[in-house]
């Protein structure tokens, strides 16, 4: 709000337009998160919390903070060992060969009298990729401090808290869907570097939503999901995590597997998969970047193309590098005291993406 504002305000107060300074004051600022959720509405009448306060009214100082979601540390394990000079997080896999025996069946069987003896071989390929760094300025002004304090409410506190916030959810975004614009992706869209993508089989009702299938056929589609991961890679990673869309999640959730059934489809399927049937127990989590984020979807809008995720939550299998958020000295400029808070951010680094799996149109 700029001064002459401020100073209409304060004529209409003078004045004892109480209506006139009601409608000044119900103006609404709306803010979207990263990923183009709302998150709040916030009737205010400046950006530092200064409000106009009447004598027989009573201020709840608690602070309604935005409505936002982050899950990036729930569901990939961070890579620590990386620090703030380093420009590139990289990591290696080696391949091994060995050449057979000369009977018929591969094995190195041996004579006494053998000096020709085959030997291993060994590939180390290395991947290389980016830590970009990340920053934010948070500034005010003296003044600006000196009221909020006064109000109980120090805006340079929640300025900082409103960095992190935003470096949450830029995180957020990094981790499940990469940046498309710097051309690398994320944990939920990485479909060159996963071992199996394609779409969930119709229904005996024709169509592949699960709203259209029986409980059987959602088992299904799961164990073949599952399954896929585990096949591609050699039958020797079975998955531990299954992400949907929380639509589809909350659909299993909600539903009874018969009429007579005490337990929902999600309970079914916890019990009768793959996974938990080999002694791997499942975990089935909520995702929203899932929305839409089959091939031929809109990312984040409902009605669209929705996928499913299955992985082995492990560091060995997948990571992400970054490095913890660090601050330049307050500078004061004029009446304005300047920090600068940065940190580094990798990508994805699926290390066996052959341990994943995709499956689109549930």
């Amino acid at each position: 709000m700029d001064m002459s504002e401020l100073k209409r305000l304060q004529r209409l107060a003078a004045a004892g337009s109480r209506s006139e300074i009601a409608e000044a004051t119900r103006r609404l600022i709306r803010a979207r998160t990263h990923d183009g959720m709302m998150t709040y509405d916030q009737a205010t009448i400046d950006s530092t919390g200064v409000f106009l306060v009447g004598q027989l009214e009573r201020l709840d100082q608690t602070l309604n903070e935005p409505l936002v979601e982050y899950t990036w540390s729930r569901d990939v394990h961070i890579r620590s060992d990386v620090s703030a000079a380093d420009e590139i997080a990289s990591f290696t896999n080696s391949a091994f060969g060995m050449s057979g025996g000369i009977n018929p069946n591969g094995l190195n069987w041996i004579s006494n009298e053998g000096n020709a003896l085959a030997g291993p071989s060994v590939d180390i390929g290395k991947t290389p990729q980016p830590l970009r760094l990340w920053g934010a300025e948070v500034k005010y002004t003296v003044p600006e401090l000196v009221k909020s304090q006064r109000l109980g409410m120090p805006i340079d506190a929640q300025k900082v808290e409103a960095m992190n916030l935003k470096r949450n959810m830029d995180i957020d975004q990094i981790v499940y869907y990469g940046d498309s614009q710097l051309g690398f992706t994320g944990l939920v869209n990485s479909n060159s570097a996963v071992g199996s993508v394609s779409n969930v089989g119709n229904g005996v009702g024709g169509t592949p939503q699960w709203t259209t299938k029986t409980p059987s056929e959602i088992l299904k589609d799961v164990n073949e999901l599952l399954t896929s991961a585990w096949q591609a890679s050699g039958w020797k990673v079975k998955p531990n995590r299954l992400m949907l869309p929380p639509a589809q999640l909350g659909y299993v959730a909600s539903q009874p597997v018969n009429t007579a059934a005490q337990k929902s489809i999600l309970t079914y399927i916890l019990e009768n998969n793959i996974c938990t049937q080999q002694g791997v127990p499942l975990e089935i989590l909520e995702l929203k970047w899932l929305i839409g984020a089959g091939v031929g979807g809109t990312q984040g809008q409902l009605g669209t193309v929705d996928r499913m995720v299955a992985y082995n939550n492990d560091k060995k299998y997948v990571q992400y590098p970054m490095t913890d958020l660090q601050r330049t000295p307050l500078e004061y400029r004029s009446l304005f005291q300047i920090t600068t808070y940065w940190s580094r951010l990798g990508q994805i680094e699926w290390r066996y993406g052959v341990t994943a799996a995709y499956r689109d149109g549930i």
